[in-house]
C-alpha cells in the first residue's frame, strides 16, 4: 500500500529517518535536471523564480523571470549576474543580499521590494531569498522567490502610509515634488516619513523619487526619439547633466549607450 495511512502500515514496513533521507537522495538523484522542481513556477502566475551559484550567476530560472528581463531562451541569461541584467544600484542591492546568505550570516532574507519593469513602472513584491547547499552541506548557491504584493498584504499597518507616499511620487515625479509635502499627506513627520520608507524598502524616499525618473527616463529612450535634455524635462530633472549624472549612477551607463544598446538588442531579434 504505497500510499497508505502510517497507521495501515506493517510494522516491518517502518523506516528510521536516516535510511528514508539516504531514499530520498537516491531518488532525487535520479531526476533528470531539465524536469527539477523550478519548472512548477511556470504555472505560477506573476510568480519569479531563479537560483544562482556561489558566483552569482544564474543557473535556474523561471519563464516569468525570463519575461520580466524581456528574454526569450534561458540560455540567453545562463552564466550571467544581475549586473547584467539590471540596474547597477539594484544589482548591488541582490549581491549584498546574496553576500550575507553565502557567508552563513542570514539563513532567510524576506522583504517588500519595487520591481522596476522594463515599461518603468515600480511594483510592489515580496521577496525570499534562501542559500543553496550541497551535498556536503556546504552553502553553494543563492535561490530566490519574488511574488506580486496582494491587495490585502499592501493593507498592512507598515505599508500603508509609503503605499500613499509611492503612490503619489508615481503620480508627480516628472514636477518638482516636495518630499516634505509627500510626507505631510501621508500624516507623517519627515522623521518617521523617512524612517518608514527605510524600513519597508532598505532605501529613502529620494532615493525612490530618483529610481522613478530614472526608470521613466529608460522608457523614453527605448520607445522615443527624444534627446536627452528633452527626456530629462519631461522626467523632472534640472537638466540633462543632472539626468546624465543620475542616471549613469544607476544604470552604470549614459543615456546614449544605453539607447544604443537597448535598439541593438532589438535589432537581434
Amino acid at each position: 500500500m504505497p500510499n497508505a495511512p502510517k497507521s495501515a502500515r506493517r510494522p516491518g514496513a517502518r523506516r528510521t529517518s536516516q535510511s528514508l533521507e539516504r531514499e530520498r537522495g537516491t531518488w532525487l538523484g535520479k531526476l533528470h535536471p531539465a524536469g527539477h522542481f523550478h519548472t512548477l513556477f511556470d504555472h505560477l502566475p506573476g510568480v519569479c523564480f531563479y537560483c544562482k551559484d556561489a558566483k552569482g550567476r544564474f543557473m535556474l530560472v523561471s519563464r516569468s523571470f525570463l519575461q520580466h528581463h524581456q528574454l526569450r531562451h534561458e540560455r540567453e541569461i545562463l552564466g550571467l549576474t544581475d549586473f547584467d541584467v539590471a540596474p547597477h544600484s539594484m544589482a548591488s542591492g541582490y549581491v549584498s543580499d546574496d553576500e550575507r546568505l553565502l557567508s552563513g550570516k542570514d539563513h532567510c532574507i524576506e522583504r517588500v521590494e519595487l520591481w522596476f519593469d522594463k515599461q518603468g513602472s515600480p511594483d510592489w513584491v515580496f521577496v525570499s531569498k534562501l542559500p543553496l547547499k550541497d551535498s556536503k552541506g556546504r552553502i553553494c548557491g543563492t535561490a530566490g522567490v519574488v511574488r506580486p504584493a496582494a491587495e490585502h498584504e499592501m493593507k498592512l499597518p507598515m505599508l500603508q502610509s509609503v503605499a500613499q507616499a509611492v503612490e503619489i511620487i508615481r503620480k508627480d515625479y516628472a514636477t518638482p515634488i516636495l518630499l516634505a509635502e509627500v510626507a505631510r499627506k501621508c500624516g507623517l513627520s519627515m522623521r518617521h516619513f523617512q524612517r518608514r520608507f527605510q524600513q519597508a524598502f532598505g532605501f529613502s524616499p529620494q532615493e525612490f523619487l530618483m529610481k522613478t525618473r530614472v526608470a521613466a527616463g529608460m522608457k523614453l529612450l527605448e520607445e522615443t526619439n527624444l534627446s536627452a535634455a528633452q527626456i530629462a524635462v519631461r522626467c523632472g530633472f534640472v537638466d540633462g547633466s543632472s539626468f546624465a549624472e543620475q542616471f549613469g549612477a544607476r544604470v552604470g551607463q549614459s543615456p546614449t549607450v544605453y539607447r544604443e544598446t537597448v535598439h541593438k538588442h532589438t535589432e537581434s531579434f
